[in-house]
């Protein structure tokens, strides 16, 4: 997972963001880092570089359980950023449901919108880190 310089990039802005939600963010945003970083070894530990064609059953799993997760987080939240992240984690999902119902995408194309959706997840979160924050700050609590 980590042999290009692109995945441990990847790898380190998602270390800084949890990091940064578990710092300053409040009980959602915790919530939301723990999830992302969670899901985020759990898909290292079932993901199967190998495989090149068909559907991965255990990232297809592992997504599943976070989608079920991010949809808990935006129904118990007053916040707009936990729907952003489900939406995207629903988005992964229907990759998912792409390869099982055997449309084919090209593995480039799979990979792709894995990516730009975990990275939106990202951005959801860090918005969501940084308005709750600003919102500390101006109440004077912090």
């Amino acid at each position: 997972m980590f042999d290009t310089l692109y995945s441990q990039i990847g790898a380190a802005i998602g270390v800084i963001v949890v990091a940064f939600a578990f710092l300053k963010g409040d009980e959602p945003e915790r919530v939301g880092g723990g999830v992302y970083g969670i899901g985020s070894l759990a898909a290292l530990l079932v993901q199967q570089d190998a495989q090149l064609f068909g559907t991965q059953w255990g990232l297809m799993t592992v997504d599943v359980v976070l989608l079920a997760a991010w949809a808990a987080v935006a129904w118990k939240s007053r916040r707009s950023w936990p729907v952003w992240a489900a939406a995207l984690q629903s988005l992964i999902v229907m990759t998912h449901v792409l390869t099982m119902v055997d449309v084919r995408p090209p593995l480039v194309a799979f990979y792709a919108v894995i990516n730009l959706a975990s990275y939106g997840i990202l951005l959801a979160l860090m918005l969501g880190v940084v308005q709750a924050w600003r919102d500390r700050r101006a109440l004077g609590l912090e």
